[in-house]
């Protein structure tokens, strides 16, 4: 199985000039789909939680038959068959650990919700699922001769990511960063974005054909949100930063 999750960690962003977080008050479709993930995930047996599918080795053909039923496998894609067709779709709502789902759902938490309420609900929608299908679709062509399934929300989110740094370039995203011991520190999504598709490019090089994160589906979405946010939004949405109050001992007379 081939696992689509993001190792930076990120948990809050800040509006460039304001002093609040903007986690968005209006994007059920964000949090629609983090319940959504989130409960598919549960009654899976990926989860290992439900005793409908047994322990041990019972337990591991579930989840192999799980994931090969509802994920993408390239080699059966372009098979003509219409149930393959719909697997980059089906696919966006499977995960295949623990920390597969959490990676993924803390990064939707984080950008989706700004993102959606500058897109609208059912532009977001279409977004997510269409540049989520091409992303694994991308994937699956650049290696057509795997035989590995492809689930995860990796793609669609990698999307988000690439809209949002053209939307809100200035934001200020609070990461943790491994090798600085997981300190809190504050940088512009220009900074912090650009990095870390930075990183799945260098990861992407030296990722063989076995099971393993498909970054290469993250750069696909992370390219394709840029481009659908460039070309529909253009330079006149993105948010400008507010200017600081001048002190008064540097006004002007």
């Amino acid at each position: 199985m081939i696992r689509n999750w993001s190792t930076a960690l990120a948990h809050r962003v800040r509006t460039a000039g304001s002093g609040h977080t903007a986690r968005g008050t209006a994007a059920p479709v964000t949090y629609g789909l983090i319940v959504l993930c989130c409960l598919l995930f549960l009654v899976s047996p990926a989860a290992g939680v439900n005793p409908a599918y047994g322990s041990g080795d019972g337990l591991l053909a579930a989840q192999r038959a799980y994931f090969r039923h509802w994920g993408v496998i390239p080699t059966d894609l372009f098979d003509g068959s219409p149930r393959a067709l719909l697997t980059p779709a089906t696919a966006l709502f499977v995960h295949g650990s623990w920390v597969h789902l959490l990676g993924n759902m803390l990064f939707l938490y984080v950008f989706g919700a700004m993102t959606e309420e500058r897109m609208g609900r059912v532009r977001f929608t279409v977004f997510y699922v269409g540049c989520g299908y091409l992303a694994l679709l991308g994937y699956a062509v650049a290696n057509s001769r795997s035989e590995q399934s492809l689930v995860g929300a990796s793609g669609a989110i990698s999307a988000i990511l690439g809209a949002f740094l053209y939307l809100f370039p200035r934001a200020r995203v609070t990461s943790l960063l491994p090798f600085l011991f997981f300190l809190p520190l504050r940088f512009p999504a220009w900074v912090v974005l650009p990095f870390w598709a930075a990183l799945q490019w260098l990861a992407a090089g030296r990722a063989g054909d076995g099971p393993g994160v498909a970054y290469l589906a993250h750069l696909v979405g992370f390219g394709l949100g840029f481009l659908v946010a460039w070309v529909r939004f253009g330079r006149r949405t993105r948010v400008r930063s507010t200017p600081a109050p001048v002190p008064e001992g540097e006004n002007q007379p």
